[in-house]
Formats: C-alpha cells, structure tokens, sequence
C-alpha cells in the first residue's frame, strides 16, 4: 500500500477517534493535574511528562520539512514557525513555569499524548511539506491565510496571557488553587483553553486542509469536555465563583 493511501486512511480513522474521545470525556477526566488519582499505572513528575508528551510535535514537524519535496516557498516557512513556535514553548518552556510541578502524570496519559502528537504532526507537516502543491507563494494573499492567521496570533496571546495569570496566581510549591480573576478569567473559567481552540481553528483555515480541520477538532474534542470539568470544580470547591462566569466561549457557554 503506498503511502498515500495509508495517510489518507490515517485521516479517516483520525476524524472518527476524535469523536470517540469526545464522548469518552465528558464522563471520564483525563488524570491529570486537578484530577490526578491512583490507579492508572506508573507515573512521571507533570514538567518530565509535559516535556515527553509535547516534543513529539515539533519534532516530527520539523522531520517533515526536512524530508519534504515542497518546502521552498515563503508560505510553508510560515506554517513551520507558526507550528514551531507554538510547540517550542509548549514542551521546552511552559513545563518549566508550572508551580507544581511535582506533581505526577500517568505514563498511560505521557504516552497517549506523545502518540497523538506525533501521529498529528506527521499528517500535517506531511500534508503540508510533500502531499500538497497549493502553497505557493500566492496562497499568502489568498483571504483564507490571512484569517487564519489572524486567528492562530490571536489564540497564542490569549493562551500565553492565561497561562501567565495562573502562573502568578499560585506561589511556588503552593499546592492550593484559587479563583483567577484577571484577563479573560473574569468572563470565563478556561481562557487557556479558549485560546487553544482559536489556534488551532485558525491553523485549519490558513492551511484549509483536512489535517489541519482534523487537528481543529481534536482540539476541541479534548478541551471542551475539560472545560466544562473545570467549571464545575470550581463551582463546587468555592461557594463565591462568580455565577456569571462561563465555562469556555465568553458571554455563549
């Protein structure tokens, strides 16, 4: 079978697990962070998990534009320091701002996060680096990039700005969780996770690809489920959470 076919097989099978995790989540809470609990096997500390989790994406990415036959237009550049930048700091410097970072991670959710990363950095910086000859230079005028990337600067601000108030939030070592009031907190639980989406949304308009619009869903498919756990623990664990709060969308949800 070529690898064509494969990929595209791969994409198929990639939209419907998606929507199998979907589902999944909203009755079980990945165990991790405020929701760590035993029993799901061996364990690393949450920066070593974090670190082995996410390097997959960059890494595979960056293979991708190595070994690809398309990789001499401005455009692909582009795509590579959006995707670059976004997952050099997710895995070589955000483990390294987090405040409790002793805590642990299943090996389970280490490795089923590495898995998804690098499947979901082969689709798209194979996609992007070889199977696709739709960016020329060109498609930097087209309207579709320029929204998307519009969207994908958007979310990286948003999610950089929450993870900073949270940061701030809690001492080092402070094992305690308090309500966040700055920025995007003060209109919903999750301005991390909204700007994740908005990302990744952005990502799948400017590529306006199936890989990119899978990658699109998954992000949802994981954050929204964990959204609303959010927002119902903080519900429960503070009898003054404001209740006008939502839990992702500002003002909808």
């Amino acid at each position: 079978m070529s690898e064509p076919a494969i990929f595209n097989g791969l994409i198929i099978a990639w939209f419907a697990l998606a929507v199998a995790v979907f589902i999944a989540l909203f009755f079980v809470a990945a165990p991790y962070g405020r929701y760590a609990r035993s029993g799901w096997g061996p364990t690393l500390t949450t920066r070593t998990g974090w670190i082995v989790m996410e390097a997959g994406a960059p890494i595979v990415f960056a293979a991708c534009f190595i070994l690809g036959t398309n990789t001499n237009t401005l455009t692909v550049l582009v795509f590579l320091v959006l995707w670059e930048a976004h997952y050099i700091h997710r895995a070589f410097i955000y483990p390294f701002s987090l405040r409790d970072s002793a805590k642990r991670m299943p090996l389970a959710v280490v490795g089923s996060g590495l898995l998804f990363n690098m499947v979901n950095g082969y689709l798209n910086g194979r996609y992007i680096f070889t199977f696709s000859t739709s960016y020329t230079n060109e498609w930097i005028a087209d309207p579709r990039f320029g929204v998307g990337l519009a969207l994908f600067i958007a979310g990286f601000i948003i999610n950089r700005q929450a993870d900073g108030v949270l940061r701030r939030l809690r001492g080092t070592g402070d094992p305690d969780y308090r309500i966040p009031y700055e920025g995007l907190y003060r209109r919903i639980s999750c301005p991390n996770y909204f700007g994740e989406v908005i990302i990744w949304t952005g990502w799948a308009v400017a590529t306006w690809s199936l890989p990119g619009l899978a990658f699109a869903i998954w992000t949802a498919a994981n954050l929204v489920p964990r959204a609303r756990s959010h927002h119902r623990w903080y519900q429960e664990h503070f009898l003054d959470y404001p209740p006008g709060r939502k839990a992702l969308v500002p003002g909808l949800w």
